[in-house]
């Protein structure tokens, strides 16, 4: 199996890019947080790699973090989620956002989630809560105890990517903040308030 890839980007789309190893150049499907991070054509780039393996084809996801990867598994274990929602729902919100509606079975906050529904919202949070609390997710940390403030983490997330803030930039600075602030002060103007003064030095 092909766990990462190191070489040339040749080229590259929001949903995929060409990665040329000594020649051979691997099409990688990704989402949109890994585009952001990649660099301009011609230079060189490394991605965590998560291999397909079907009947009809072998088909390679790439990734910018190992937290990125990890999430992207846990999505594909979940019941009716296939590697293309996967990718979606890592395009649509935040590592940060998403662990923290799970972590608080905010089904309303994942429904909001391009192409999931309710029913999948739901399976989302029975299938994968236990897992990530009992640490399968790796260094994914559940950043919410309450559907408030996952509600907040979520929104927060998209007005600083709306604000022009690196994805991975927020996903730390949120993971930091709700672990350093009291549950009961975890609200959304004094989120955005000091992810900004966090963002911003």
């Amino acid at each position: 199996m092909i766990a990462q890839l190191s070489g040339i980007l040749a080229e590259s789309s929001f949903t995929a890019c060409v990665i040329d190893c000594g020649g051979v150049g691997y099409e990688i499907l990704i989402p949109v947080s890994t585009f952001d991070k990649l660099p301009q054509p011609g230079e060189k780039t490394v991605l965590k790699i998560h291999t397909a393996v079907r009947e009809d084809a072998i088909i390679l996801y790439g990734f910018a973090t190992d937290e990125e990867r990890r999430l992207f598994r846990l999505l594909i274990e979940v019941s009716g989620i296939g590697g293309k929602l996967a990718l979606n729902v890592l395009s649509s919100t935040s590592v940060t956002a998403f662990c923290a509606a799970v972590g608080a079975s905010d089904v309303k906050a994942l429904s909001r989630i391009n192409g999931i529904g309710k029913r999948t919202a739901e399976r989302i949070v029975v299938e994968l809560r236990d897992k990530l609390n009992s640490g399968l997710g790796g260094d994914i940390a559940i950043a919410a105890a309450t559907p408030e403030t996952a509600s907040a983490v979520n929104d927060v997330a998209l007005a600083l990517e709306q604000l022009g803030f690196k994805r991975d930039a927020i996903d730390k600075a949120l993971k930091a903040l709700t672990a350093e602030l009291p549950e009961g002060e975890i609200d959304g103007e004094k989120l955005l308030r000091n992810a900004i003064r966090k963002l911003s030095f």
